[in-house]
């Protein structure tokens, strides 16, 4: 039967549950606080996803660590989820460059755990608020071969972009042949039967050299800054 009262349409209240429910509003409030006053001074920078699975002797960790290797020496700062796999070879490329290497690292049952690379280590119980910190901030996605949260990444972004919720950045795919299936699938059922727009498919670019990374994200700041307009600046205050 249902425990839904018919005359007030609120079920009994677990007290219990409800202090520990609002408590939480602490703790996410204390994620969000830490996370702006820490990444607010390290733009510009880029945010990088990838697979946690991945070895230090597989290829898809050397593009990597060589493509955020680059990054750091011009001059961005690189956020990644700072565990293992394609997040550590991201930091590990960073911090061998000239600019700061920074983990936002997530509290699992398992999988996660920090690698060693990190100049600045941000600890999050929850993914939403983790999500924001690698939007707000940053001046580029760069999106290499991932699983199920590689994929939540990048699907994120683009909504947000695509959605207008946040500013137009670079979203950079590497490695064509990871991705190239997907992508098929987006233009033959996505744009095909009218779920997305055509030109939704130019929200992002597929690059193979890590070169290619750095030169696609200067290329689209060619004629501004890195630095986010007023009206943008707008957006991201409700982000």
């Amino acid at each position: 039967m249902s425990s839904i009262d018919k005359f007030t349409g609120r079920a009994p209240v677990n007290d219990t549950l409800m202090t520990r429910e609002s408590w939480k509003i602490f703790q996410i409030m204390a994620e969000f606080v830490e996370g702006f006053e820490r990444l607010a001074q390290i733009k510009p920078s880029v945010s990088v996803f990838g697979s946690a699975r991945i070895p230090p002797d597989h290829a898809y960790y050397k593009l990597a660590e060589d493509t955020c290797r680059q990054l750091s020496d011009a001059g961005f700062s690189v956020v990644s989820g700072g565990g293992p796999g394609i997040m550590e070879a991201a930091n590990r490329g960073a911090h061998a460059g000239k600019s700061l290497s920074i983990g936002l690292n997530i509290q699992l049952p398992k999988e996660q755990s920090g690698n060693p690379y990190q100049d600045i280590s941000l600890n999050f119980r929850h993914f939403f608020s983790r999500k924001v910190m690698f939007v707000k901030y940053a001046s580029a996605y760069v999106v290499l071969p991932g699983g199920f949260g590689t994929l939540d990444e990048l699907a994120e972004i683009l909504t947000l972009v695509q959605t207008g919720k946040t500013r137009r950045i670079p979203i950079i795919l590497v490695h064509t042949a990871f991705w190239e299936g997907l992508v098929g699938w987006f233009s033959e059922h996505l744009v095909a039967e009218g779920m997305i727009s055509p030109q939704d498919m130019d929200l992002f670019k597929l690059v193979d050299d890590p070169k290619d990374v750095v030169t696609a994200i200067f290329d689209h700041y060619e004629d501004r800054g890195f630095e986010p307009s007023a009206w943008e600046k707008e957006i991201l205050l409700d982000l």
